[in-house]
C-alpha cells in the first residue's frame, strides 16, 4: 500500500488572505479555523482526490525562492483567459527566468509564493 498527499501546509503571515485567494483559485472552501490557521479544501472536504492546503500563521516572511510550488490547469477556459482571471484575483506575473518560448505563466500570489500556470485544460475532479 501507498500513502497519498491529503495536505499542504503553508506557512504565512495572513493566513486568511492566502485562504481567499486560493479558494478562489481553486474553487475551494473553508473546512476550519482553528488557533488562526485556516484550512480549505474542495467542497466535499477532506479525504477525497483533492488534498486540502493548510495556512498557519508565521510572522517570518519568506526570504527565499520555495523549494517546491504549485503548478494548476484550468477545467473550463483557455490559458490566456485563466491568466486574466488568476490575476484580477490577486496573482501577479513574476520572472524566474521562463522564456517567451515556454507554454507556461509563473505567478506569484499574494505572499509571493510562486505557482505556474500550465496551458493544458484538465477535466475537473471527478469528471
Amino acid at each position: 500500500m501507498a500513502c497519498r498527499i491529503t495536505e499542504l501546509i503553508i506557512d504565512c503571515t495572513d493566513p486568511k488572505r492566502l485562504a481567499d485567494f486560493w479558494c478562489e483559485v481553486l474553487g475551494y472552501v473553508v473546512l476550519d479555523w482553528d488557533r488562526g490557521a485556516v484550512e480549505i479544501g474542495p467542497p466535499g472536504g477532506f479525504g477525497g482526490l483533492q488534498p486540502t492546503l493548510v495556512f498557519i500563521p508565521d510572522a517570518e516572511p519568506k526570504r527565499a525562492k520555495l523549494p517546491m510550488h504549485f503548478d494548476v490547469n484550468s477545467t473550463d477556459r483557455d490559458q490566456d483567459a485563466e491568466l486574466e482571471r488568476l490575476l484580477a484575483a490577486g496573482a501577479r506575473k513574476i520572472d524566474v527566468g521562463q522564456t517567451a518560448a515556454d507554454s507556461w505563466h509563473v505567478l506569484a500570489d499574494p505572499e509571493g509564493n510562486e505557482f505556474c500556470l500550465l496551458r493544458r485544460r484538465v477535466d475537473p475532479v471527478g469528471h
